[in-house]
């Protein structure tokens, strides 16, 4: 379990939730994991299929201090909140939201998004010099980084697309040098998305699809409404606000970790198979492998640059949104975003 921001994160899959005095006791095969003093505690997040006692439940609603379950992989199961509806007052700040806020918002997540990905770069020089050309490498990293800098202070939505557009064609146009092991099993010639044209998209679209659903659950679970985007235009169906949180993190978990993946020979040419139309998809084996590995990076631990705190990867797209809840409360100046160091 780890508490963090006031809220408590239960990731043992099958713990139970149960009411000890004023104390929520986390238990599971007949043991005592822990509890925690509930006056001490905004809200309860529990990762696993197990659940919770009635009166703990009921206790939860009767202080208002939302409960929410989640499944180990963190898709978005149910939320208990009490009388006060708080994440209606919530989301209603979130309807409101003046034009010069959502601009606010939109820079520092895309002024990250472009730091995080120059950081790509900056590791890979580090790690592998030798063996790449550090040369072209760096000037795209410098750009990238630039245009990051251009993000923060641009003021016009437009714009900010185009520097975001701009940035994303240079850094995928790179990315192929970062493909060190099975070059002729993994080429990436660009982003093909619907559907993915080579291993290496199915390899980063699954990813992004898996992070997309992590950054749902986040927003849904501190009560944002995620169809309700800043940067991304919303459309029926679009989960735009979920795809603004996700550009945060998309360089760090999800790229990197592909890269890794192909480098270091986790996952081979076995694991996809090509359809007619052209669309590559993974195999059964290949899927599950992709999401076993997924899971045991999600439990790697970093330590939050705004927190000070050390936290599991998984739990990034919880505590940014937990901090933009914050923000648009009033609780905290301004946003801030995931810069990965």
């Amino acid at each position: 379990m780890k508490k963090l921001l006031n809220t408590l994160y239960v990731m043992t899959e099958n713990a139970y939730l149960s009411l000890d005095g004023e104390n929520v006791v986390i238990s599971a095969e007949g043991r005592d994991l822990g509890r925690v003093p509930l006056h001490t505690v905004d809200g309860v997040v529990s990762f696993g299929y197990v659940g919770a006692s009635p009166a703990f439940m009921g206790k939860c609603a009767e202080y208002n201090k939302p409960l929410v379950f989640l499944t180990p992989q963190g898709r978005f199961l149910a939320r208990v909140i009490g009388k006060q509806y708080g994440n209606i007052l919530l989301r209603k700040k979130q309807f409101c939201l003046e034009e010069s806020v959502k601009l606010r918002l939109a820079q520092n997540i895309i002024a990250a998004k472009l730091y995080n990905s120059s950081n790509v770069f900056r590791r890979a020089i580090s790690d592998y010099s030798e063996r790449l050309d550090c040369i072209k490498l760096q000037e795209v990293r410098d750009a990238i980084k630039r245009n990051s800098e251009r993000a923060f202070v641009t003021q016009n939505q437009d714009i900010l697309r185009g520097i975001e557009g701009e940035s994303a064609s240079m850094y995928f146009s790179a990315f192929p040098c970062l493909i060190l092991k099975q070059q002729e099993e993994f080429v990436f010639r660009g982003r093909s998305r619907r559907p993915p044209l080579d291993n290496v998209n199915a390899l980063l679209s699954f990813g992004y699809s898996l992070l997309t659903s992590m950054c749902v659950s986040a927003l849904e679970t501190v009560g944002l409404d995620p169809y309700l985007g800043v940067f991304h235009t919303e459309r029926p169906g679009r989960c735009s606000l979920a795809l603004d949180l996700e550009e945060e993190f998309r360089a760090y978990m999800v790229d990197r970790f592909v890269l890794s993946l192909i480098n270091k020979k986790m996952l081979t040419a076995s694991d996809f198979y090509q359809k007619e139309n052209g669309a590559v998809l993974f195999t059964d084996e290949g899927k599950k492998a992709f999401i076993t590995l997924w899971q045991e990076r999600k439990k790697e631990v970093i330590l939050h640059p705004y927190l000070k705190e050390k936290i599991e990867v998984g739990l990034l797209p919880y505590v940014q949104a937990l901090l933009l809840s914050k923000y648009l409360r009033g609780d905290i100046d301004d946003y801030p975003p995931f810069l990965w160091k």
